[in-house]
């Protein structure tokens, strides 16, 4: 089902492109880069955080009974891996139809029957009713164009989120670091999600993934784990093996059976 184009509005940071050693990247006027895609590999993850935030797959099969949500479209890099490697249905939410145009142009992006991408603002699209439990993963990165912190960042804003993923699901979602706003949403989050969460080490771009858990506790054997790091390694060619070694070594989970 398409989505009705609307028309541009004096608030969209207009998008632009750049190419340089076969890698094509979005910009909203400004240095910082918003998304990247290579040329030749349209589906791979070109940076390091966008790799990271496909880190559920540690903890969840893609999901086929419910949807995977992906807030904020960039240079729709997670919409692509995810065409690419999943038959589950993907919902992209998008503030800005400029980009989505740019990048349905430029960054071989494609909607089809079970991939659209949906023009509203993220926080708005999180509460509505309709939404409720509908996902069983959600990726959030939600910048401007001074890529700095987060534009939906409140509270409510991840209770939202929670209640999208409610009886069992993971949310990944991308942080700076070194941001101002760090602290606040890592508070936010936490108490969204019951404190029920790891995060990655910084990258060196200064972005840090912070991944979320809902529905019931999950225990699952340090070895299980292992296995189904090297599953998703071999299957999506994903550093998964050294995510897990990182993400437990960064929160400190040890023993044989590990609990989030």
């Amino acid at each position: 089902m398409s989505q009705r184009r609307r028309e541009p509005h004096p608030d969209f940071d207009d998008p632009i492109i750049s190419e340089s050693e076969g890698v094509r990247y979005l910009h909203f006027n400004s240095e910082w880069i918003q998304g990247a895609m290579r040329v030749s590999r349209p589906e791979k993850l070109e940076f390091e955080y966008t790799q990271q935030m496909m880190a559920w797959l540690l903890f969840l099969a893609p999901p086929i009974d419910r949807d995977i949500g992906i807030l904020g479209l960039g240079a729709g890099s997670l919409t692509r891996f995810c065409q690419h490697h999943f038959d589950s249905n993907i919902v992209t939410v998008e503030w800005n139809p400029q980009v989505t145009s740019l990048c349905e142009s430029a960054f071989a992006l494609r909607q089809t029957d079970r991939s659209q991408v949906v023009h509203q603002d993220a926080h708005d699209w999180v509460q509505e009713p309709y939404n409720d439990n509908r996902y069983g993963v959600l990726m959030v990165d939600l910048y401007d164009y001074t890529a700095q912190g987060p534009v939906c960042s409140s509270a409510e804003f991840y209770r939202g989120c929670r209640q999208v993923c409610r009886d069992i699901g993971v949310v990944t979602i991308n942080l700076f670091g070194h941001h101002g706003s760090f602290r606040k949403n890592i508070r936010h989050i936490g108490s969204a999600f019951d404190d029920r969460m790891i995060l990655f080490p910084e990258t060196i771009d200064g972005n840090r993934i912070v991944i979320a858990f809902t529905g019931p506790p999950l225990r699952v054997a340090r070895q299980a784990l292992q296995q189904r790091a090297h599953q998703v390694q071999s299957l999506y060619r994903l550093p998964a093996t050294g995510w897990l070694k990182t993400l437990l070594r960064e929160n400190g989970r040890t023993g044989d059976v590990l609990e989030f």
